[in-house]
């Protein structure tokens, strides 16, 4: 649904990675899915999007679960909820831009012309104070809008579709492009078809998807649909800036220490000091979120220094052998 173009990798340095360790994420049990997973959430209308993570937990006998990117009781779409470990990745979710389907209610009449000269003034960036009904705290904020695209029309009711970046409110969207017609609008309808990496077109689950799945598991011995139903905690890093390191780097990382430069063996393009980063390994495992302290210019011409400091490290230690000196 996003026009944005993937990043190109960087080959730095030539590095295989030993068979005997780690895993593809596509190979982890469901067990192991289960402590490093993420769910494609198909949020119902009616509950809230924390009730409906609480329903998730009981569902799946978890202890911990947790989402970014509210939607409100009525909305309803794309909702992607880490499990267990996996959580500690969820800042990562914000980095993606959101998709929304919206249905809003004009108070009078209005052209089709210049109702879509209108939603066309939006797309860019602009200013919003949270609506009364979100609980954060109300202070203007920038947004960017990267696409608003028409749909359709039923008299007063108008279908659109908005990319926009983390954070943006629809229900103000809605209220100031009524402003600005003139006439008056609010939100009606609300559905997310996009959240960051995840879409409503792959990989969504209903709640009633799971609880199918957990009796299939207990009754019949049966995995499969529980199993298609957790997607790798990798996935929710898809969009992030990443690093590849050596075999050799990872037992350092699971254990805290930064990652210095010779431990790259590969880069995406985009990466920014003091931006967010995704460590990999060489079979496409996350070991863990970081914050970079150096762009990728300055890591490719540089030969030693730190490139990456762990945060949020999801990788058990021992995982790969730490390398003796």
């Amino acid at each position: 649904m996003t026009s944005h173009s993937p990043p190109s990798i960087l080959q730095l340095r030539d590095a295989t990675t030993d068979p005997n360790y780690g895993k593809n994420p596509e190979e982890r049990t469901l067990e192991e899915r289960l402590q490093l997973g993420i769910v494609n959430l198909d949020k119902p209308a009616g509950p809230t999007s924390h009730e409906v993570v609480a329903m998730l937990k009981r569902i799946l006998n978890l202890s911990k679960a947790g989402h970014r990117g509210t939607l409100d009781p009525g909305v309803t779409g794309v909702l992607p909820i880490a499990l267990s470990k996996g959580t500690k990745v969820l800042d990562a979710l914000l980095l993606g831009t959101k998709t929304y389907v919206t249905n809003m209610r004009l108070h009078d009449d209005v052209s089709n012309k210049r109702l879509q000269e209108v939603l066309a003034e939006f797309a860019e960036q602009i200013y919003q104070t949270p609506p009364l009904k979100s609980s954060v705290k109300k202070i203007l904020r920038k947004r960017r809008v990267h696409r608003i695209e028409y749909l359709e029309r039923d008299g007063k009711n108008v279908l659109f579709l908005v990319e926009a970046q983390s954070g943006t409110y629809i229900r103000t969207l809605c209220v100031d492009i009524g402003r600005v017609l003139g006439v008056g609008a609010h939100m009606q309808e609300l559905r997310r078809i996009v959240s960051g990496p995840f879409s409503e077109r792959e990989n969504l689950v209903t709640l009633q998807d799971l609880v199918e799945g957990v009796i299939l598991r207990q009754d019949y011995n049966d995995e499969k649909k529980l199993r298609e139903s957790i997607l790798p905690i990798e996935k929710a890093v898809e969009l992030a800036p990443k690093v590849w390191v050596s075999d050799g780097a990872i037992d350092p990382i699971c254990n805290g220490s930064p990652l210095a430069v010779p431990g790259i063996v590969k880069m995406t393009n985009n990466i920014q000091k003091n931006g967010l980063v995704a460590i990999m390994s060489l079979k496409e495992e996350l070991i863990a979120l970081g914050i970079a302290q150096m762009n990728t210019a300055k890591i490719t011409n540089s030969q030693k220094g730190i490139a990456v400091i762990p945060r949020s490290v999801l990788m058990e230690r021992g995982t790969y052998p730490r390398v003796k000196k």
